[in-house]
């Protein structure tokens, strides 16, 4: 992820913005007020995981989705095709880069700070900050990556999209999964995988013995051994996302499989298994 991000945004406008949206993602739309923010994901017919986002409700008719990995116009030509007879439009939201905020205030977790030039984000031990271009700065405080990296908050680098299921993510602890909502696509996967199981991976927090890049797959014996998603470096030490199957989790835990092809060594920190 490059220093001071250009934010991938889609607003969703219109008298249909939020009953559109509730059909489409895998979130309770329909109970996020205004000023508020949950997260989200839109899905494929096979369940997984094509976009993950801030979904925040701005007034009772827009809607913005700030991406959380992947290409905004990509996913907004691709939402379009669904739109059919609702009176909603897809729009990329762009100009806007991501930071720290600048104010040393916080504001609460799930509140969303709006006005012209700034869009702010309440993250609990941070907030994120969307900054119009012309009015950003860069502070050089990247410590919001690190403290979503802790929480396990997953950034889907290109290579990540379209391949994960939800459970492997650990969406429904985010609450960016609901299992007591009407049919969004890839619903009928979500709740197979819910109350008959069958998700073999899972998401983890880990420490690397060196930098590597956001989406890499470290391989081990020639064969895929961990998937990272985001990474961050803080005080001389890496850490990063990791999605791992569950077997290869309980080898590394164990120290008897932690060390890719490559000579990277990989330490389990922190698991989710929801």
């Amino acid at each position: 992820m490059p220093n001071s991000p250009t934010a991938q945004i889609v607003a969703l406008e219109g008298p249909d913005a939020l009953a559109f949206a509730h059909t489409q993602f895998t979130s309770q739309v329909n109970a996020l007020a205004n000023g508020q923010w949950q997260f989200s994901s839109w899905l494929d017919a096979q369940g997984r995981v094509r976009a993950l986002f801030h979904l925040a409700r701005l007034s009772d008719e827009r809607l913005l989705l700030v991406l959380r990995g992947g290409n905004a116009a990509t996913f907004a030509d691709a939402l379009r095709r669904f739109v059919f007879r609702s009176r909603v439009k897809v729009l990329v939201d762009g100009g806007w880069t991501l930071s720290d905020a600048t104010t040393t205030q916080d504001i609460a977790m799930y509140a969303v700070a709006a006005s012209s030039d700034t869009i702010r984000l309440g993250c609990g031990t941070h907030t994120l900050q969307l900054n119009a271009n012309a009015n950003a700065v860069d502070n050089g405080n990247d410590a919001w990556r690190t403290a979503q990296v802790h929480e396990g908050w997953p950034w889907l680098a290109d290579e990540a999209l379209g391949e994960f299921v939800a459970p492997a993510l650990s969406l429904h602890r985010l609450g960016a999964v609901a299992l007591d909502k009407g049919c969004y696509p890839g619903q009928e996967i979500v709740a197979r995988l819910h109350y008959r199981g069958g998700n073999k991976r899972h998401l983890h927090r880990v420490k690397l013995s060196m930098p590597v890049s956001d989406g890499a797959a470290l391989l081990r014996n020639g064969r895929e051994f961990v998937r990272l998603l985001n990474a961050t470096s803080h005080a001389g030490r890496v850490e990063a996302l990791a999605v791992i199957a569950d077997e290869v989790a309980s080898n590394i835990a164990q120290g008897t499989e932690n060390t890719s092809d490559d000579g990277i060594e990989v330490e389990l920190l922190d698991t989710w298994q929801n």
